[in-house]
C-alpha cells in the first residue's frame, strides 16, 4: 500500500492542539476554492438542474466546476435529494469481513504517524472477523442540512446542529451534509422520518456501515487500497468546509454509496466495545467520553486515515469534530 498525497505536516496527537493546528493549518487565512470560481464557470447558469446534477458526479469534470455546479443546486433545489424520500442503496446479505488483521496495525500506524495516529487508536479495528450481515438499505447520501431543516419544521424539536450559527438555517448549503448532531438526535431524525414514511428507517449499525464502504472487500478506501485526496473531501486537498454531496465520484463506493470517505463523520448505531477476541482499548477518548456511539468515515476536517473503510472512532465535543449521520433501512 502506498501513499500518494500531498506533502503533510508533521503535528502531535491532534486532541492536544488547537484545531487549526490539529488541520495543519500556518498562521494565515486559507484559499482552497477559488475566489473567482464563478467567474470561471459563467455556462453554469444558464445550465438546469438535471444538467447540473450530471456535472456533480461527472469525475472528467473538475473538481471547481463539480463544486459550482453543486452549489447552485443548493439554491436552485437539488433534484438528487427528493423530499421526505432519500435514495436508497440496496446492499444484498453477506458473511462479511469486518475489520482489520492484527499483523496491519504497524503499517497503517506507520503510514499515518506525521498526522498523530498512535497505535491504540488502530487496534480498536482489530481482529478481522466475520459477521452475518442481512439484506439492507443504506441512503445514497449522507442527510443534508434541508432535509434536516425539515425535521425540525416538521417535529418541533430544537436540537439546532451547532454548525447553523445562532440556529439559522444556511440556505445556500442545502445540499451539503447536516454537522454537527449528537446521537440521540440522529436516533430521532431516524425515528421520525420512519413514521412519516411507515418505512423501517434507522441508523446503520457498525458492520452495515463498513460493508457499504468497502464493498464487502478488505479494500483501505471505497475506492481502493490506496489513499486519493482527490476522492474525499478531506483536510489533505478539500475546500476545509463541507461540500454539496455527490461530487467527488471517484470516492462511490462499489454499491454506489457517496461520501463515505470525507465531508463529514457519520454516527452508528453501536457503542463502542471490543470486538469478538479482540481487548478493548481504554484511550484517552474512552476516559474523556465514557460510553460512547462508534463514528465512521472522515470528514472536511480531518486526514485521510480517518476515511479508511475500518476505521473506529468517536466524537470529542470540539469543533473540528464535523459529526453527521446518514439512514439505514430494513428490508
Amino acid at each position: 500500500m502506498t501513499f500518494q498525497t500531498v506533502d503533510l505536516p508533521v503535528i502531535q496527537n491532534p486532541n492536544q492542539l488547537s484545531d487549526r493546528d490539529a488541520m495543519g493549518l500556518e498562521n494565515s487565512f486559507v484559499e482552497r476554492i477559488s475566489h473567482d470560481v464563478w467567474a470561471r464557470y459563467p455556462d453554469l447558469f444558464a445550465a438546469d438542474s438535471p444538467q447540473l446534477a450530471g456535472i456533480c458526479g461527472n469525475g472528467a469534470e473538475p473538481f471547481e466546476r463539480r463544486y459550482a455546479a453543486g452549489s447552485l443546486l443548493a439554491l436552485r433545489g437539488d433534484p438528487r435529494i427528493p423530499s421526505g424520500s432519500p435514495r436508497m442503496i440496496d446492499v444484498p446479505a453477506g458473511e462479511v469481513g469486518i475489520g482489520l488483521p492484527p499483523e496491519r496495525v504497524g503499517a497503517v500506524v506507520d503510514q499515518w504517524a506525521r498526522v498523530g495516529v498512535l497505535d491504540s487508536w488502530i487496534r480498536k479495528e482489530c481482529p478481522r472477523h466475520r459477521v452475518s450481515i442481512p439484506a439492507f438499505r443504506i441512503a445514497r447520501y449522507p442527510v443534508t442540512n434541508l432535509e434536516y431543516r425539515e425535521f425540525l419544521r416538521d417535529s418541533g424539536s430544537d436540537a439546532f446542529p451547532t454548525s447553523w450559527r445562532f440556529g439559522c438555517y444556511p440556505v445556500h448549503l442545502a445540499n451539503h451534509p447536516v454537522w454537527t448532531v449528537r446521537p440521540e438526535d440522529a436516533d430521532a431524525y431516524a425515528a421520525w422520518l420512519a413514521a412519516r414514511t411507515n418505512r423501517a428507517f434507522r441508523i446503520p449499525t457498525e458492520a452495515e456501515w463498513e460493508y457499504a464502504a468497502s464493498g464487502g472487500t478488505d479494500r483501505e478506501y471505497p475506492w481502493g487500497d490506496d489513499f486519493d485526496p482527490a476522492n474525499a473531501n478531506t483536510v489533505e486537498r478539500g475546500p476545509l468546509t463541507t461540500t454539496p454531496v455527490g461530487i467527488y465520484p471517484g470516492g462511490r463506493s462499489a454499491f454506489g454509496a457517496e461520501d463515505m470517505a470525507g465531508n463529514v463523520e457519520e454516527i452508528t448505531s453501536d457503542v463502542y466495545s471490543a470486538y469478538p477476541g479482540g481487548v478493548c482499548v481504554d484511550d484517552n477518548l474512552r476516559q474523556a467520553m465514557g460510553e460512547y456511539r462508534v463514528i465512521r468515515g472522515g470528514s472536511f476536517t480531518r486526514f485521510g486515515d480517518l476515511a479508511r473503510c475500518t476505521r473506529r472512532h468517536g466524537p470529542y465535543n470540539r469543533d473540528f469534530y464535523a459529526i453527521g449521520f446518514r439512514i439505514a433501512e430494513s428490508v
